[in-house]
């Protein structure tokens, strides 16, 4: 992969494959394959939500991406660091400096016994940053994460958002580039989730703060303008929103649903498009000027002798 391709690009995927072996019993075990072959690219300063059900291959991929876990093949690169090469003291740099982390659980990302700002100062303390640069950063981000209010409760004191601010809040701390978010509002009712997300954006506009949110909530496409959708271990969708205003001074918010085309040529239509025009088997395709068309095919002749048969 040629500089030039990366120029630009902090997160960036080609051909991404993870393979899990299972152990068995009666056997040598079972091979799972997690990734197959998934292709992802996240521009700077982009605020990009990936989404896919259980099984899909989103955690995984946020594992390979926070350098929790290595892939079996490909290329995978966050913030100018090559994941498959990177030392050990590499990697710990990255943890540090390149990449915050947000995860659902809050006993991950905050310290029980510290408040709000000990944790965020706790972060600048392991980043290295000292004396009164660490009070003025812990006062920006109290500022700009609207948790000024809570400050000095610790986590058990503060409710199920204020953790989850306080999280970002830690997560930004030494000015990463790159944000990873795994389900960040998994445990959070709607409203407080809007308010999260809301959050996220901030910092994501008022930093430029590469992020990337993991989950399997839809909802939270809606407030992201690239939604990013991951089936059978490849990225298989790609909704992208914008506002727009027609001749009536009206602003329309636009959603514009696109299938991902990876270097063979090979598609996934979305589970709706498959459902409403009952397509099986195989389909019809035709070749137009500046289209391709795609119809319900007759089945093999192999299988309709079978449904005959029954």
């Amino acid at each position: 992969m040629t500089a030039r391709n990366d120029e630009g690009v902090d997160i960036l995927c080609t051909d991404l494959v993870r393979i899990f072996k299972v152990p068995s019993r009666s056997g040598p075990g079972i091979e799972v394959q997690a990734l197959q072959g998934l292709n992802l690219r996240v521009g700077r300063g982009e605020l990009v939500a990936v989404v896919g059900a259980s099984g899909s291959g989103k955690s995984t991929l946020l594992s390979i991406l926070s350098s929790l876990d290595q892939p079996t093949a490909g290329v995978a690169r966050v913030a100018g660091h090559d994941l498959l090469t990177m030392k050990e003291k590499e990697r710990v740099s990255f943890r540090r400096h390149s990449v915050g982390f947000v995860w659902q659980q809050t006993s991950r990302n905050l310290l029980p016994y510290l408040s709000a700002a000990e944790n965020i100062a706790a972060a600048l303390a392991i980043g290295t940053r000292g004396g009164s640069g660490r009070r003025q950063r812990v006062a920006e981000l109290v500022e700009l994460l609207e948790i000024g209010h809570c400050a000095d409760r610790r986590p058990a004191e503060m409710s199920g958002g204020e953790q989850q601010r306080t999280a970002v809040a830690v997560g930004i701390a030494n000015e990463p580039r790159v944000l990873l978010a795994d389900e960040p509002t998994g445990e959070l009712d709607d409203e407080t989730s809007v308010q999260v997300l809301e959050a996220m954006r901030s910092v994501n506009r008022e930093l430029g703060v590469t992020t990337l949110i993991v989950t399997h909530d839809p909802t939270v496409s809606e407030h992201v303008a690239r939604t990013v959708q991951i089936r059978d271990g490849r990225t298989s969708t790609e909704v992208l929103r914008s506002t727009r205003v027609d001749e009536h001074g009206v602003e329309e918010h636009i959603a514009e649903e696109y299938a991902v085309l990876d270097r063979v040529g090979r598609l996934q239509l979305p589970d709706e498009f498959v459902a409403a025009l009952d397509l099986r088997e195989r389909v019809r395709l035709a070749l137009e000027p500046d289209h391709v068309g795609v119809w319900p095919g007759q089945p093999a002749r192999g299988a309709a002798s079978e449904e005959d048969a029954s």
